[in-house]
This record gives C-alpha cells, sequence and structure tokens, in this order.
C-alpha cells in the first residue's frame, strides 16, 4: 500500500496498519485486507486519480442499506469529496457461499428493486467505475435511459476513437423505438447499478453481500441483464426473484436493450474489443 495511503487510513481509523496485502479489488481499482494495530481487519480500497468516487460510493451502499433486502459492507471510514488522497475502507468479510446462497440472492435482489426510489434518476451524480454517472432526473425510464445512460457513452466511445461514427445513427434509430423497447412502465426501482457477478460477494455466514454499487432509481431489468452478461447465478435464483417481484413479460427479448450500457461502459474503460459485444446487441434490437 502507498504510503500516503496507509497514513491516510490510519488518520480515519486511529490505529496503524500493522500489515497489508494486496487482493483481488477488480480491474479499477487498488485493494489490500489490512491488519490494525489494535487487532481489526478491514478491506482498504484505493486509486491514485478519482477520489470522489469512493465518498459516493459510501454513501450508495448507505442508500442500498435502507431496504434492509441485502447486506452491505460496514463503511469504516473514507476520503472525503475533495480529498487528494482517495480511500474506502469496509469492514472485512470472510467469503462463504451457503447452498442456498442463489435463493437468498434473488429474494433479496427483488426486495430491493420493489422497495423502490423516488425518481428516475438520483440526488447526486456518481461513478460506474470511474465513468461519470449522469443521476439528473427524468419522468419516464426510456428517455432516462437514452439520454442519461446510452448517449453518453456512445459519443464519449466515437470521441475517443474507440466506436465507429455509424453508431451515432444506429443509436438515434434505438432511441425512436425506445418507448417500444424499454417494457411496460414500471416505478423507478432502487437499483444497485453496477451488477455484474464480481460485486457479489458472500459473508461467513453464506449469506449474499452487495459491494462497489453505482446507485440510481432505474427500471429492475437492467440490474438483471447486467447480473448475466459476464456469468452470474443460475435459474433458481431468478425463479426466487420472480416468486417475490414477477418480471413483466417478453423480460428475456430485452436482455440486449438492458446489456448496452454496461457494454458501453466496457467500451470507454477498456477500448475497441467491446465494440463487436455492442453491434451484436443492436442487431437484436434493429
Amino acid at each position: 500500500m502507498r504510503g500516503e495511503v496507509a497514513r491516510a487510513v490510519a488518520a480515519a481509523l486511529g490505529s496503524e496498519i500493522r500489515a497489508s496485502r494486496a487482493v483481488s479489488g477488480g480491474s479499477i481499482n487498488e485493494a489490500h485486507a489490512c491488519e490494525l494495530a489494535d487487532g481489526r481487519r478491514v478491506f482498504v480500497k484505493t486509486h491514485r486519480q478519482h477520489a470522489r468516487m469512493f465518498a459516493c460510493e459510501a454513501r450508495g451502499l448507505a442508500w442500498l442499506a435502507e431496504a434492509k433486502a441485502l447486506r452491505v459492507p460496514a463503511v469504516l471510514a473514507v476520503s472525503g469529496d475533495d480529498d487528494t488522497v482517495g480511500f474506502l475502507v469496509l469492514e472485512y468479510l470472510e467469503a462463504s457461499r451457503a447452498a442456498d446462497y442463489e435463493l437468498a440472492l434473488g429474494r433479496g435482489l427483488a426486495a430491493l428493486h420493489r422497495f423502490g426510489a423516488p425518481v428516475f434518476g438520483h440526488e447526486e451524480d456518481n461513478f460506474l467505475a470511474t465513468l461519470e454517472q449522469d443521476n439528473s432526473p427524468a419522468d419516464d425510464w426510456p428517455t432516462f435511459y437514452s439520454q442519461r445512460r446510452l448517449d453518453p457513452l456512445v459519443r464519449a466511445a466515437i470521441d475517443a476513437g474507440y466506436a465507429p461514427r455509424s453508431w451515432t445513427a444506429a443509436f438515434e434509430r434505438l432511441y425512436a423505438r425506445m418507448d417500444e423497447l424499454a417494457g411496460p412502465p414500471e416505478p423507478p426501482a432502487r437499483l444497485h447499478g453496477d451488477l455484474w457477478s464480481g460485486n457479489l460477494h458472500g459473508d461467513a455466514r453464506g449469506a449474499p453481500v452487495l459491494i462497489d454499487p453505482a446507485v440510481y432509481g432505474g427500471h429492475r431489468e437492467i440490474d438483471l441483464a447486467m447480473l448475466t452478461l459476464f456469468g452470474g447465478p443460475g435459474p433458481r435464483c431468478f425463479a426466487a426473484y420472480d416468486e417475490v417481484h414477477p418480471r413483466a413479460p417478453d423480460h428475456q427479448a430485452r436482455v440486449p436493450l438492458y446489456q448496452l450500457y454496461p457494454l458501453l461502459a466496457h467500451v470507454n474503460l477498456f477500448g475497441s474489443s467491446y465494440v463487436s459485444s455492442v453491434d451484436a446487441a443492436l442487431r437484436r434490437l434493429l
């Protein structure tokens, strides 16, 4: 762990870091499991450039916790929005998964989504990984998804030279059909916002835990579509979800639409290797 991070974390926790080891923390942040001089074990995330995203993440975890649907890790300390050293300190959770993990996950996600959100959007902008996420509210979901989610990433990918300029016309055709494609109107769900399998954890009892959110109020099918994008839970999870909060008819046909947002994020984060996946989803929709 970098020295300035270790000093900032020690000051925030009131205890020196006695030992630290790098652990898997995704492809964006540095992550460490730390032992403190006072005997506590903690999990520390840090990034060299983006300090504000950790404060947003901490507030996002608290927002998810309000639903009392699935466990989120306790925030022990976090850097401020304007701090030069960015970090987030969470309780350390021993990883385990019980036999009924997928059932609990499905039921918990259904309860989280059904708890709802005030608007399509959120009270503050936040981050999907290091990408700024515009959460300005919109009156309806098709408008929000087109204007706040897809279009900024399409424009950014083209401007960066990752994506072809033909995307402009293709996505304009998609936006014109969004009312038809987006599914039956639903009230805003309380979304995790970055719900791929790597952002699911298990606690010592084997119960599911949500980590690394990018929260906002939106259509619940985007969380579920993202959950299947890079591998994820099996059919038992989704059957348990539908027992609590049944999905609307033809939800499977909307999966390519709702996988576009994370795929576009991957184009902007990792480059043109994901362009073909976006094109494949567009072909299924247009």
